[in-house]
């Protein structure tokens, strides 16, 4: 391999000949090497937007050349378009402020500006790094990188699920079935109101997500090292922030306390909480379809779901509910994620949170996980559930729960009699009903309609 000499504050690094990162990458790279986990693609991404913001807002303010801005959002484009991100090699196991990725990105843009035009007009602090600090550049980053995750990636792939959702509970429309409480048989329901039970769920979830993007929306961007704004010019939060919703179509806005911006991560602690509800929410749905579906003989059988693919090495003609299981397993994720980003939260001592990378991994990967676990859950299976009319008939009539409706006509001490005398000698509600003499058998069948118990 090649190499060139790179020099930072601290002396001469080689650094690979066809990689633009400068020193103070190169040591961060090589005093790091912990685990496989690299900073997200989506942090890459939001301080491309936010260079580029932060060189229209020091343009504006009359601090950085036309020539100079328009190199620094040139680069910034072209690492939008994926087209450097093999120059972005630096681990989440770094400085907790996300210096060095800070330094990374800086970096790149100096050296990939000053090669496309031809000499050195761009230095990594002084142009690149204008007006910041890494102290507010970083929770700029994950802010800018949350806030259009969970609006661009997630909410649409819940809109899906919610439309498909409402076309089932279309579809299913009067059929009665067993209702269940403590997994114990309970009063009848429609399987539509059990859909709709899912659907409002996840509309749910949506709002509690929307009710989180304005606090992820506000941008620590101009508070500088720690929240006094050293070092830049009047006006400049505002004006970068303005530069980045112009740049992402999405209503950023300078947070205007910037002392909270920089040490507290409150916003993403929040809006990971609403991660977690629909997490949560998601565990309770397939489990309820793989359980619904499970069988197909020796189970409830009341729905049926795709065929995906073989389920065993061992059983010939198994089908498993893989998709579900799939699904579980990110809920659990992030669950997990959840844990760790609210401990991390809570470390911002004095003016900065030096926990950020972890947050921002873990935050991130909930986002894709849900939004792709959701995807394929609906994909693979939801879109093709259908229910077993024929189960679910039988399960509603033979369940003993169907007493209730008799608790207007011979009181619940009786209707309890009932159901028990009913489960013990193996016979049917009437003909407990009768044989106990709580009521004739042309009442029973005046009174006993399991269809309009819903």
């Amino acid at each position: 391999m090649e190499y060139r000499i790179e020099k930072d504050t601290m002396g001469e690094m080689k650094v690979p000949a066809d990689k633009y990162w400068g020193a103070q990458t190169q040591r961060s790279f090589q005093n790091f090497k912990i685990g496989i986990e690299k900073m997200p693609v989506e942090i890459i991404e939001a301080f491309a937007v936010l260079k580029k913001s932060a060189a229209i807002a020091n343009n504006k303010l009359g601090r950085l050349d036309d020539r100079k801005k328009d190199l620094i959002g040139q680069v910034c484009d072209e690492i939008l378009a994926g087209k450097l991100f093999d120059n972005f090699p630096l681990a989440v196991w770094q400085t907790g402020s996300g210096t060095q990725s800070n330094m990374n990105t800086n970096e790149v843009i100096a050296n990939r500006g000053n090669a496309i035009a031809g000499e050195k007009l761009l230095h990594p602090n002084d142009t690149v790094n204008m007006s910041q600090s890494s102290n507010d550049t970083f929770p700029t980053a994950m802010h800018i990188a949350a806030a259009t995750g969970i609006e661009k990636k997630l909410l649409p792939v819940l809109d899906t699920f919610i439309a498909t959702l409402k076309r089932l509970e279309d579809e299913n429309q009067g059929i009665v079935k067993s209702g269940r409480t403590h997994l114990q048989d309970a009063t009848p329901i429609s399987f539509s109101q059990e859909i709709s039970g899912w659907r409002g769920m996840i509309e749910q979830s949506k709002k509690q997500l929307l009710a989180a993007l304005p606090f992820l929306k506000e941008l620590a961007l101009g508070g500088t090292a720690v929240g006094t704004g050293l070092n830049t010019p009047k006006g400049f939060g505002e004006a970068a922030a303005a530069a980045v919703a112009e740049v992402t179509g999405m209503d950023f806005v300078s947070e205007p306390n910037k002392f909270h911006a920089l040490t507290s991560k409150d916003a993403i602690t929040f809006a990971h909480g609403a991660l977690k509800a629909l997490a949560a929410n998601l565990m309770k749905i397939a489990n309820d379809v793989r359980f619904l579906a499970s069988g197909p003989r020796c189970g409830y059988g009341e729905i049926r779901i795709p065929e995906n693919e073989p389920g065993s090495s061992i059983m010939p003609g198994k089908v498993n509910p893989t998709q579900c299981e799939s699904m579980t397993m990110v809920a659990v994720q992030v669950m997990g994620n959840d844990t760790t980003i609210g401990v991390a939260a809570s470390q911002g001592n004095f003016e900065l949170n030096v926990f950020m990378p972890v947050i921002a991994y873990n935050f991130l990967q909930s986002v894709k996980l849900l939004a792709e676990g959701l995807t394929s859950f609906h994909d693979n299976c939801v879109v093709g559930i259908t229910a077993n009319k024929e189960k679910m008939a039988h399960n509603l009539h033979n369940s003993l729960m169907l007493v209730t409706a008799l608790n207007p006509y011979i009181g619940y001490e009786n209707a309890a009699k009932t159901a028990k005398t009913a489960y013990k000698e193996n016979i049917s509600l009437k003909e407990a009903c009768i044989k106990l003499g709580f009521l004739t058998e042309e009442k029973f069948d005046e009174v006993f309609h399991p269809e309009q118990m819903i």
